[in-house]
């Protein structure tokens, strides 16, 4: 089994779980990611140049989020951060973790992605959601949302959510949208802090072809996965629709609601 790792270079709790990982990975066949790679003093390879069975990634969500943009392949998600909700094992668990990797104890969980498009330019995939909002604080925008193209949200906002089942217990879920079980294919379209009461979250099927114009045109900026940011004018569409690419995590127990239950305590 030929296995890349990545870290969160900038957390040292994530730094030393790395180390640790890495030794419990002593003889197999490990590339390491460039950063993490020089600050361990190795030779390494960009993400997206490895050529892996499974990216093992030590840090956050944002830690995967980002590798995802880069990799298809399975993410083995250790946890160094507060929550790690994509994450599968914290540092107790390594040990056990790795191993049942190596011996193939564990399923894959797939999970189905975001395609964006600004002005015709492919950005990034999207795991969780991709955002268009207004591109300066406390100045809302008027959004014409369409789903197939018939027009189905007119509404003033700071933005718009265009989220998948994963992404439902994010950023969509702070701002009032119902949580989706993985298993539905399925898109959540949620503006944010809607001028109109009445605009609310709406579910879409994932087969859905979704567009978001602004109505004014006036700056704003396109989002995905709170990594990658795109400048629009104002005078482009976004369209969103399901990828024909999906987000895969390594895991040993189907334990969705279990981490629904956990997450809402750590929240309160």
């Amino acid at each position: 089994m030929r296995l890349g790792l990545t870290a969160n270079a900038e957390v040292p709790e994530a730094l030393k779980l790395a180390r640790k990982a890495i030794s419990e990975l002593k003889g197999q066949d490990l590339v390491l990611e460039s950063g993490i790679a020089r600050i361990f003093g190795k030779e390494g390879r960009p993400i997206e140049e490895m050529d892996i069975d499974a990216l093992v990634t030590v840090g956050g969500d944002g830690t995967i989020l980002r590798s995802l943009q880069r990799t298809e392949a399975p993410i083995f998600g250790i946890n160094a951060g507060v929550l790690g909700f994509l994450t599968e094992m914290n540092e107790d668990g390594i040990e056990k973790g790795i191993k049942r990797m190596l011996e193939g104890d564990y399923f894959i969980d797939e999970r189905i992605k975001l395609k964006t498009t600004v002005a015709g330019e492919r950005q990034f995939d999207a795991t969780n959601e991709a955002v268009v909002h207004t591109a300066h604080i406390a100045k809302i925008r008027h959004f014409h949302v369409y789903v197939d193209d018939q027009l189905a949200l007119d509404v003033r906002a700071d933005g718009i959510i265009v989220a998948t089942p994963t992404g439902s217990t994010c950023y969509a879920m702070a701002v009032g949208s119902p949580i989706i079980d993985p298993r539905v294919d399925a898109f959540v379209i949620a503006p944010m802090a809607p001028f109109k009461f009445a605009a609310r979250p709406m579910v879409v099927p994932a087969s859905s072809k979704v567009r978001i114009e602004v109505a004014k045109p006036k700056p704003c900026m396109c989002v995905i996965d709170g990594q990658q940011e795109k400048e629009m004018e104002g005078l482009e569409a976004a369209e969103f629709s399901i990828s024909e690419n999906k987000a895969r995590f390594i895991r040993f127990e189907r334990d969705f609601y279990t981490r629904i239950r956990e997450k809402i305590v750590c929240m309160l």
